[in-house]
């Protein structure tokens, strides 16, 4: 229970509470709006408040870092445990959290400022303390903090904030809570296994990065083209078949340091072998010549020397002419002459080729020895591409490898993921039969209260489906305003009656009157009774904001006076200091 809020600036207007339904009220004059003023007359800024005390975020351009209010500070008297706590914060240290009144042994606080029961907490921490105090909050599960339940998503069904959107759905506190948040959040205060809704979150998170991954193999970003585990497991066999051919050369490999003088002997082997058949083909040729020169040099026929000679005396009869046998003989002198050169020329040409067959020969086997050799090993550079090569080969087929585990796994995360969420189904439907009593009493207080409020009964449906569990609201009023407004109104206070008796609630809930807008005065007459019949019941606070235009006169049963509830402090946005702050600012 809130017993008082406060400030260090004597503008400020305390607010005192009491047990059961407390009204805060505030004149509004006419003409006036809630955005004619940052504050107005300050409704909204007390549930802020309320939050600012308790942990919530203080953000460079909240109401409490303002230059008007950053070096207040704010300080709220609470019943914790039995325990009557004063909290301080201020705009100028959001991060530091004064509290006094809380026993430092029990809660494993830092220690003590001032004594065993005043301390100088971080906001964090506080936090923590509260969501142990209150809802006995784990902080980790399985080593994890992830998709837990937390003291600020919890807090603010308890206390809904206008301008977070918190009046637009029973169980959503902000238009920007996830939906596992409200799931798990839900679940947690109803009694439910809320650990399973964690788990429906973190099979949506594996199913999301499933679908990115698979979107990535399909458009080929990852895997180079390859978009399906066939492809990649192709390539990756040609990659392994290269790698292994590779690694057994490397094996087989034998390092020749003379490498290169040996290709370079070689090379001069093979060019002299080469010179030397092209100067055997041209003496093949000569003698080939010579032959035919020899065999066209034959005697002449007797008839044609004796001519030849008579002919001689008739051109040159002055000339003294030897006897015919003489030019006869000298003739044939001549041409065995020339048959002899022929021949010898001839045998040298065949000596010549001889000659160089039998160095051919010699030539020929050591360039076969050479080449053996070069065979048989390499040079070290090539050692080295070739080791290099292996390792590029290699880092290609563990890196098909794991993209091949990546492709299979992806191949098989769809039905691994309809499995496990058949699982996690299967789960949350035993859960719900399970916990049939609870589910049961949230059911039948619902529709308890909406009935107090309508001539027909509203439901509340808890369901198990496929994403999770899903709570639904109706209430048959179609001519009604404000229906909404007042589904939130029922699963509220159906929600801080349960979680009062099974000591998981802060003690209160808070309304704003912006709950109340659009809303029949008579059902928010209805709204206001019952909400003080059951906090009286329940043993927990009620703390209602309204506007006194709004203040409802009719629709109350008889012996019930609202009056009664409305606390001393009263606001108006009619002058400049009557609102909470004392001070008016934008």
């Amino acid at each position: 229970m809130i017993r008082k809020i406060g400030s260090d600036q004597q503008s400020f207007k305390t607010l005192t509470f009491h047990s059961g339904l407390n009204v805060l009220l505030a004149d509004k004059t006419e003409g006036s709006h809630d955005r004619q003023s940052r504050n107005g007359a300050g409704k909204t800024s007390f549930v802020e408040l309320v939050h600012f005390i308790f942990g919530a975020n203080a953000p460079p351009n909240g109401i409490f870092r303002s230059d008007a209010l950053v070096d207040w500070t704010f300080n709220l008297t609470v019943d914790i445990h039995g325990n009557t706590v004063t909290v301080a914060r201020s705009g100028r240290k959001p991060s530091r959290i004064q509290v006094d009144g809380l026993a430092y042994d029990s809660l494993g606080l830092p220690r003590p400022l001032i004594d065993s029961r005043s301390y100088l907490i971080r906001n964090m921490q506080w936090r923590t303390v509260l969501g142990d105090l209150w809802f006995g909050l784990p902080t980790e599960v399985d080593g994890s903090t992830k998709y837990l339940p937390t003291f600020r998503s919890l807090f603010p069904l308890f206390a809904r904030r206008q301008e977070s959107g918190g009046f637009q759905n029973p169980t959503q506190h902000t238009t920007r809570q996830q939906g596992w948040l409200e799931q798990v959040s839900v679940s947690y205060l109803l009694g439910l296994d809320w650990t399973i809704s964690r788990k429906f979150q973190q099979l949506r998170v594996r199913e999301t990065d499933t679908k990115k991954l698979r979107n990535l193999f399909r458009s080929g970003i990852a895997g180079t083209g390859l978009k399906t585990a066939a492809e990649v497991r192709t390539k990756l066999t040609v990659a392994n078949a290269r790698t292994k051919r590779l690694r057994e050369r490397l094996d087989a490999f034998r390092v020749v340091p003379e490498y290169k003088e040996l290709e370079e002997e070689a090379d001069r082997i093979t060019k002299r072998v080469n010179d030397s058949n092209s100067a055997n083909v041209a003496d093949r040729a000569l003698i080939r010549e010579l032959q035919a020169s020899i065999a066209a040099e034959d005697s002449p026929e007797v008839g044609d020397l004796e001519r030849l000679y008579a002919e001689s005396g008739i051109v040159l009869p002055e000339l003294p002419r030897r006897r015919f046998e003489d030019v006869a003989r000298f003739h044939q002198a001549v041409i065995n002459n020339r048959c002899s050169h022929l021949e010898t020329e001839i045998d040298s040409a065949t000596q010549r080729i001889a000659t160089r067959d039998e160095k051919n020969m010699e030539l020929d086997r050591r360039r076969r020895q050479i080449m053996e050799l070069l065979q048989s090993g390499g040079a070290l550079e090539h050692y080295t591409r070739l080791r290099e090569e292996l390792g590029r080969t290699e880092g290609e087929s563990e890196m098909l490898r794991e993209r091949l585990k990546i492709a299979e796994r992806l191949e098989t995360s769809s039905t691994e993921i309809d499995l496990k969420r058949a699982q996690l189904l299967r789960a949350l439907q035993d859960d719900i039969r399970e916990r049939d009593e609870i589910v049961g009493e949230a059911i039948l207080q619902f529709e308890e209260l909406s009935e107090a409020l309508y001539e027909r009964a509203g439901s509340l449906t808890v369901s198990a489906t496929k994403a999770g569990p899903r709570f639904e609201f109706r209430i048959d009023a179609e001519r009604s305003k404000g229906i909404t407004n007042m589904q939130i109104f029922c699963f509220d206070l159906m929600l801080t009656e349960m979680c009062a008796r099974h000591d998981r609630s802060p003690g209160f809930l808070i309304h704003d009157s912006h709950l109340f807008d659009g809303v029949d005065e008579r059902q928010v007459a209805k709204a206001l009774q019952l909400g003080a019949q059951r906090a009286e019941a329940g043993g927990f606070q009620y703390i209602v904001t309204l506007n006194s235009d709004a203040f409802p006169t009719e629709g109350f049963r008889p012996g019930f006076d609202l009056k009664e509830h409305v606390i001393d402090t009263r606001l108006t946005d009619a002058t400049e200091t009557g609102g909470l702050f004392g001070i008016r600012f934008n």
